[in-house]
């Protein structure tokens, strides 16, 4: 019994850890900044973590509390400062250190440039600035430590649980699959979703499935922009005038789709806050009527005048 219950819970989706809870929280230069670092916080945060915006060095920071007291500091190089914008660095540093015991110190993961002479160049050096790299960098260690609250699986949501997928339609060529034209996977799929968000019992549920929308790495919206600017460069390879006028038409629909993402970044945090809805309450069954009386004949119209 005790072993079902523990498979049960298993099987529930983890929760996204909260966010931080202070006041600047509220203020518009805060959220400009979480905005700016959601590609890291959220992947983090659906594992389980907790994630904060810091200023550090030089450059904004993001803290990362770990389940032992220790934490992760995430930063771009602090030394010399960078001129990019906050959330978009040259590449990024990850430390493990523990506030009491300043012996831990432990570098994992570290994408910086470095123009040191003689500096050992590392490995992820040359992910740059990308972040699934580092988030995966993050995932193994702290999985060896034993830190990771929620492991989660690449492209898996972290309230979608696995043995829920979301049904990919039958195609034309599939057996019994009735001939309605042209097959719209994707669509499809999308219209799957739909159904499965009016479906949904909650507002948490709701919200896991706006995740699948809105994660900023691997949502739909971020996957979408990553579509038209690829078909962008495609239509480039024409080397055409009407070929470069749609890669700027496609271009700027990729930027479109991103501001979209970058307006709705928190939506599904605010989905998962609302208050559930009360049940609505049973109406008390119809009373037994006496039938209606049949209605009245209409009279015959009148016989028409002959001459």
């Amino acid at each position: 019994m005790a072993a079902d219950e523990a498979n049960a819970t298993d099987a529930r989706a983890a929760p996204i850890a909260p966010l931080p809870d202070y006041r600047d929280v509220n203020m518009p230069w805060w959220q400009e900044l979480w905005r700016r670092h959601a590609h890291i916080t959220t992947p983090l945060r659906a594992r389980g973590l907790p994630c904060d915006i810091e200023f550090g060095l030089s450059a904004y920071i993001v803290r990362v509390s770990l389940p032992d007291d220790s934490y992760l500091i995430i930063s771009p190089p602090q030394e010399p400062s960078s001129d990019r914008p906050p959330g978009d660095p040259e590449g990024w540093i990850a430390t493990r250190e523990h506030p009491d015991d300043q012996t831990l110190f432990e570098v994992l993961y570290d994408s910086a440039p470095s123009d040191a002479p003689g500096a050992r160049r590392r490995s992820e050096a040359r992910h740059g600035g990308s972040a699934q790299p580092l988030i995966e960098a993050i995932d193994l260690r702290l999985a060896q430590l034993g830190l990771l609250p929620h492991p989660v699986l690449p492209h898996e949501s972290p309230h979608v649980h696995p043995a829920q997928p979301t049904p990919m339609p039958p195609s034309r060529d599939t057996p019994g699959a009735p001939d309605r034209g042209p097959t719209y996977v994707y669509g499809d799929a999308l219209r799957n979703l739909t159904d499965r968000l009016n479906a949904a019992e909650s507002h948490a549920d709701a919200a896991a499935l706006l995740h699948q929308i809105l994660e900023p790495t691997d949502g739909l919206l971020a996957q979408l922009g990553e579509f038209f600017e690829a078909a962008g460069e495609k239509a480039k390879e024409a080397e055409e005038d009407d070929g470069f006028d749609l890669s700027y038409d496609l271009a700027d629909a990729a930027a479109e789709i991103r501001s979209l993402g970058e307006v709705l970044h928190v939506a599904e945090d605010r989905m998962r806050a609302l208050t559930p809805l009360a049940p609505a309450p049973r109406l008390p069954s119809t009373p037994a009527r006496a039938p209606s009386l049949p209605p009245r004949a209409l009279p015959s119209a009148p016989p028409r005048h002959t001459r």
